[in-house]
């Protein structure tokens, strides 16, 4: 997933509705509040709440170092 992808305008995470966060690097996206990483396979981004990851908290501020926010409406 790329990000000037218009999809990622309308993708929030599951269980909070709040905005996600693109990790280009991991291919995947990331809920700094919540600190849940979703992966991204094939292009479709795996949202279910079931499908997000906790990470701990060294994990989350090497996430936040490499983090690409993208606009919301």
């Amino acid at each position: 997933m790329k990000s000037d992808d218009p999809l990622l305008k309308i993708l929030v995470c599951p269980l909070d509705k709040g905005p996600l966060t693109l990790l280009p690097a991991d291919d995947a996206l990331y809920n700094p509040r919540l600190r849940r990483l979703y992966r991204v396979i094939d292009g479709i981004p795996q949202l279910l709440p079931s499908s997000g990851v906790q990470v701990t908290d060294d994990e989350h501020e090497r996430l936040l170092a490499r983090a690409k926010p993208f606009p919301h409406p």
